[in-house]
């Protein structure tokens, strides 16, 4: 069975006693897990073998959508645009001075790719 608990705790075990990892954030970001929603969802139905409906929603289409609603449906849509339009909680550079990348350190941490993880569920 796959565990990213388990790959949380390697990098824990490892960073307790690393000094390059001394008062910084320690981010896990491993580069085969970085997917976008649409190819996500895209490998979960290949898995499933399943199709979905789906919809497209611009853009431009969101932002006019938050402008116009009341809160808290604008606060709502406001954190979908932050997440699934712009990548904010996974497209930013990790600053030196206080984070580190767990998969950078530690390369020779083999990690639960998000392919294998959706395996346990087909």
């Amino acid at each position: 069975q796959y565990s990213t608990w388990r790959d949380i705790a390697t990098y824990i075990i490892k960073v307790v006693d690393d000094p390059r990892t001394l008062n910084k954030i320690l981010y896990v970001r491993p580069l085969q897990n970085t997917y976008s929603c649409v190819d996500l969802v895209a490998l979960s139905v290949q898995k499933c073998g399943k199709t979905l409906d789906k919809s497209y929603v611009s853009e431009q289409q969101l932002l006019n959508d938050i402008r116009e609603a009341s809160f808290p449906l604008y606060l709502r849509l406001s954190i979908f645009y932050s997440v699934f339009v712009k990548g904010d909680q996974t497209n930013f550079d990790i600053e030196p001075s206080f984070g580190v990348e767990a998969t950078k350190l530690y390369p020779d941490v083999e990690y639960t790719t998000v392919d294998e993880f959706l395996n346990q569920f087909v």
